[in-house]
């Protein structure tokens, strides 16, 4: 598979007629649930769930999307999904970066961007990351491993 980078988190998609809009490919907003579908898998998989997010009073939320659509999808097309976690300053912002492949042809069809920032629940407010998302993220983090062709 052609992933941008090692070592990728990936969920397994399929494009539903639900997904379709009226130019007859999977519509855009479509492509931004299923990069918040990616990232809460990961974060699951990382032991950082909702229950843990409301323990904690703290969770991840996004600020910024950045999104390059490649090429369209189609009603019952297989995908595949990675994200990565490339960058955080360990106190308030974390980057993932997204790439999406239909593998029966190796295209790459969206990559994106996404910056989140740690708030406090209750208050809806920025605040600090608790040390148990320091340890939780901090393994997932990309130190480098950047493919080269």
């Amino acid at each position: 598979m052609g992933w941008d980078r090692a070592t990728p988190f990936i969920i397994d998609l399929q494009v539903n007629a639900e997904d379709i809009d009226g130019l007859g490919h999977a519509n855009n907003a479509v492509y931004v649930t299923w990069l918040e579908r990616c990232a809460w898998r990961h974060s699951q998989r990382l032991g950082l769930d909702l229950v843990e997010y409301r323990r904690l009073d703290r969770a991840m939320a996004v600020v910024r999307h950045e999104i390059d659509y490649l090429a369209a999808a189609y009603e019952g097309d297989e995908l595949q999904l990675a994200t990565w976690i490339v960058d955080w300053d360990q106190r308030l912002k974390m980057n993932r970066h997204f790439q999406l492949i239909r593998p029966s042809d190796n295209t790459t069809l969206l990559r994106a961007q996404t910056t989140f920032v740690c708030i406090e629940l209750s208050t809806g407010r920025p605040k600090r990351m608790p040390p148990e998302f320091i340890e939780g993220y901090g393994p997932a983090l990309m130190t480098s491993g950047i493919l080269i062709d």
